[in-house]
């Protein structure tokens, strides 16, 4: 959406000689955002974007009473209603390759997809075509259906950000994934609640 490979490209390959005119990006104040998987991350992310005054919209294996997100049935509903689809459910055999053509097609062409979940939950040869079609607007991604093995037609485009299955690793993570584990097992054998129960999306 802020172009952010197409600009790193412009200014590396020295295309920037202080007038040349550089494309405008959209902003994400506002917009329309489905999550795929209300979980703990997902919800999580859905609190990141709430501040950015984002319309939240969710699909999930069951509705949240408890949230004040708009429940979408199923994700072909969802990709319809949104500007951006973040994907953060888990990969299962119902969950692979859920993210097909006709979801991109109902997504449609100012659409944005955001994978951070796992690869094949998205069938990569169709997000590959949409993108290169220009079927839909552009993609972030973490991960790939068959990394390290990345389709050689995604480093082409200006429209795709992409990241190294990278997402949670960071020093700062790491951290707190050493203090909840320390602080769950010292909790489990006190006899008292975890620090992070178990959350079903």
């Amino acid at each position: 959406m802020r172009m952010v490979s197409a600009g790193d490209r412009f200014v590396r390959g020295g295309e920037w000689k202080g007038e040349e005119a550089f494309g405008l990006g959209r902003k994400l104040t506002g917009k329309r955002v489905g999550i795929v998987g209300l979980g703990n991350i997902g919800s999580k992310v859905a609190t990141r974007l709430a501040a950015f005054n984002c319309s939240i919209f969710y699909s999930s294996r069951k509705r949240k009473p408890d949230v004040p997100y708009v429940y979408c049935l199923d994700i072909y509903a969802l990709a319809e209603k949104v500007n951006i689809l973040i994907i953060c459910c888990a990969l299962t055999d119902q969950t692979r390759h859920m993210v097909n053509e006709e979801v991109l097609a109902k997504l449609g062409k100012d659409g944005v997809i955001v994978n951070i979940s796992r690869g094949a939950i998205i069938d990569e040869e169709e997000l590959v075509r949409s993108l290169v079609e220009s079927k839909i607007a552009g993609a972030g991604l973490d991960v790939f259906e068959h990394e390290p093995i990345i389709p050689k037609e995604l480093f082409a485009l200006d429209n795709v950000v992409l990241s190294p299955h990278r997402a949670v690793f960071t020093t700062d993570s790491f951290d707190d994934m050493y203090e909840h584990v320390t602080g769950n097992l010292k909790a489990f054998f006190a006899g008292k609640p975890l620090l992070s129960p178990y959350v079903d999306d």
